[in-house]
């Protein structure tokens, strides 16, 4: 293995943080931006790389310093790596190598793959034999932490969920754990003797339908995958504390309308509209404290802002409740989405793409056309970069994503850092909604000025 070919130098004055990384939740370090200019630099300049990249590809680079300077001009050393495969090799001299390389034509996975392909079109039934290959290939991946412990995939997986109830519903990894960019990194520093400083990852080339992700934006690592194994091979290193857990301001909100039923107020960015896994605090928690038995009738994402109704009994929540389910409600949102090129995009219309949870990387969503749930949002533009949104549904992150598809408006919602681009707050905004009295039956019409 050439050590050096893979340390790439950084010739920076650059103050190193106090701590490595929170892989999860992050600022890109700007040690980790300089190094991530160098490998979009190169990626860009080789052309088999390139061609294979421009279709979506994850990239990460971990800052290192060596256990004896190399260089006084050169503080630091960057390592670069890319999730799976790249131009179907795993054996760049520029990245670091894979955790475990399962692509040897004559190792013993290819040669187990091959035999098991040629009895499956014999007999059609492999999966067992498929299974315990699998299992196999999870034993292989011998994974270092920063105290010098060793452990194999599995068992670091069944670590983590130990929880019979867990152990259960996560028995063994997915396919593909191990070979993201963030373990391949560690595992090579670890190796080598170098010292983690920070690390960061980033996109490169198009959206995929599966992976809605921004050419060039900085993203967390997975945590389906890399949460087991990141939260084992960081011990030994003083991380960043989790973000999400220092709790949020104690923001107010403003009250449009109230009577003796209900409560239609304007919630601001940052706020959550129900209590979360984290966060008890939020607008439920809010009304309870003045009315005991207040329920929110519907939700907003935390970043977004805009009219929310509570109500202050069960009778009118039940009463709301049949509204939305019969779909008697009618929201109107707006949105300032990030400049763009696209074209083509018709003033007026509607989107429909299907969605579902991805459940290796929640909160994010996906579409799938065979196994998501139907999501329909009416759009019209008002100016170049404002649009307006009515949903016809209410799926988890519907115009956020119908915003930034490939196939929907092709244009992030500005501030979205799962589908785009981080800014000061997501510049999604709830102005409008219409609904029945869930009392009296009256017709009720609400405007919440844009606050961006």
């Amino acid at each position: 293995m050439h050590v050096k070919m893979k340390m790439h130098p950084l010739y920076t004055d650059i103050p190193k943080p106090e701590r490595f990384t929170y892989p999860f939740c992050y600022e890109p370090h700007p040690l980790c931006q300089l190094a991530a200019k160098e490998v979009q630099a190169y990626v860009g300049s080789h052309e088999e790389i390139r061609e294979d990249a421009d279709r979506g590809k994850m990239f990460g680079v971990l800052i290192v310093t060596p256990s004896t300077p190399l260089n006084p001009s050169a503080p630091y050393y960057f390592l670069a790596a890319y999730s799976g495969l790249l131009a179907g090799r795993n054996d760049w001299d520029y990245f670091v190598p894979p955790v475990f390389d399962a692509q040897q034509p004559d190792g013993y996975f290819k040669t187990k793959e091959r035999e098991i392909s040629c009895l499956s079109k014999e007999s059609g039934d492999t999966k067992e034999m498929s299974q315990d290959l699998q299992l196999w290939l999870f034993h292989q991946y011998q994974l270092s932490n920063a105290r010098g412990e060793e452990n194999d995939l599995v068992a670091i997986w069944q670590s983590y969920y130990s929880r019979e109830k867990l152990r259960r519903k996560f028995p063994l990894p997915p396919g593909g754990t191990g070979d993201c960019c963030a373990p391949k990194l560690l595992q090579y520093a670890y190796q080598q003797g170098l010292k983690p400083v920070c690390m960061a990852e980033f996109w490169w080339g198009q959206s995929t339908k599966e992976e809605l992700r921004q050419h060039g934006n900085f993203y967390p690592a997975c945590r389906g995958k890399c949460k087991p194994i990141l939260t084992w091979m960081l011990q030994g290193l003083e991380v960043d504390p989790d973000p999400e857990t220092f709790g949020f301001s104690r923001l107010e909100v403003k009250t449009v309308y109230e009577d003796q039923a209900i409560v239609v107020i304007d919630k601001p960015s940052g706020l959550l509209s129900v209590p979360g896994r984290m966060e008890q605090y939020s607008v439920e928690t809010l009304m309870r404290e003045r009315y005991p038995e207040s329920h929110v009738a519907h939700r907003l994402d935390m970043w977004t802002s805009g009219l929310l109704i509570v109500a202050k009994s069960m009778e009118a929540y039940h009463a709301l409740q049949q509204q939305f389910i019969k779909h008697q409600v009618k929201k109107r949102y707006l949105a300032m989405l990030e400049h763009s090129r696209v074209s083509g995009i018709p003033k007026k219309g509607t989107i429909s793409l299907p969605l579902r949870p991805d459940p290796m990387n929640r909160p994010r969503q996906v579409v799938d056309d065979e196994h998501g749930k139907r999501a329909v949002t009416d759009y019209e533009f008002l100016s170049d970069d404002m649009v307006a949104l009515e949903p016809q549904t209410g799926r988890t992150h519907q115009l956020r994503i119908h915003c930034a598809h490939p196939e929907g408006l092709g244009r992030p919602i500005k501030g979205d850092e799962l589908y785009g681009m981080k800014a000061n707050r997501l510049y999604l905004h709830a102005e409008q909604i219409w609904f029945h009295h869930p009392v009296t039956g009256e017709d009720m019409h609400f405007v919440a000025p844009l606050p961006f």
